[in-house]
């Protein structure tokens, strides 16, 4: 991984898409690793991460990017099955996880989705990362914030430094000012205009969303716009840089 100097830590989040391409539609896991790799993140946030699955050569892709990236440590979440595999959530970090939860956040008829998170200790001190992805429909996105801000295991927590990020498929931008304004989370991506991230080789939306409490400090966050990003998955990959 390509070295950063010291300062704050850094996470990237990132859905994969399996790790085949938006446009050509050919799977190539090491474009991936070369984009994050790039980036040098402290913590990686993916979503749509399979293990095990045909399309994707069975590879057991948690193992080969914790490896490839040299993050040790490693959660998995996994969402949808797929043929004797499936599907899901990763969350990768340099440091230890001392505790960890998940969090289903499947409504009714829905797709299954769920939530990751870890809370780690950094040099820093201790730090609260999730990981999610967010259903289509706006009513259900909404039920999902506040089934995850709400789950009494997330509430235990309430004045731990904490990040939440991951593909949102938030559209009409219309979470910021429901449930998280509630709960007193702010949105570090904002403007929308500045994070659009899908699709990755004509952006549009800004689905790829990072939120903040009050206990930690943005020093920057972009999009990768590198062309390697805008070929190796169907969005690009978020980076925040932050203090707490």
């Amino acid at each position: 991984m390509t070295a950063r100097a010291a300062g704050p830590l850094r996470v990237l989040s990132y859905n994969i898409h399996k790790g085949i391409g938006g446009r050509d539609r050919l799977y190539r896991l090491q474009r991936i690793i070369d984009v994050i790799a790039h980036e040098a993140p402290d913590f990686v946030c993916l979503q749509e991460v399979d293990r095990q699955v045909k399309r994707s050569r069975f590879d057991d892709q948690p193992e080969k990017l914790a490896e490839a990236l040299q993050l040790p440590y490693k959660l998995f979440q996994l969402n949808m099955k797929v043929q004797g595999g499936g599907y899901g959530n990763l969350l990768l970090s340099r440091w230890p996880f001392v505790e960890h939860h998940q969090a289903s956040l499947t409504l009714r008829q829905r797709k299954p989705r769920a939530a990751i998170w870890g809370v780690v200790e950094t040099p820093l001190g201790m730090l609260r990362l999730v990981n999610w992805h967010l259903g289509l429909a706006e009513h259900e996105r909404h039920w999902q914030v506040r089934r995850l801000l709400e789950h009494h295991l997330f509430r235990n927590q309430q004045d731990r430094p904490t990040l939440i990020i991951g593909d949102t498929n938030d559209w009409r931008n219309t979470l910021c000012a429901g449930p998280f304004s509630v709960h007193g989370y702010h949105m570090v991506t904002a403007p929308q205009s500045r994070f659009r991230s899908f699709p990755a080789w004509l952006p549009m939306g800004a689905l790829d969303k990072a939120f903040a409490n009050q206990h930690v400090r943005i020093h920057r966050a972009h999009v990768v716009h590198s062309r390697l990003a805008r070929d190796a998955s169907d969005h690009l990959p978020v980076v925040i840089d932050f203090e707490f």
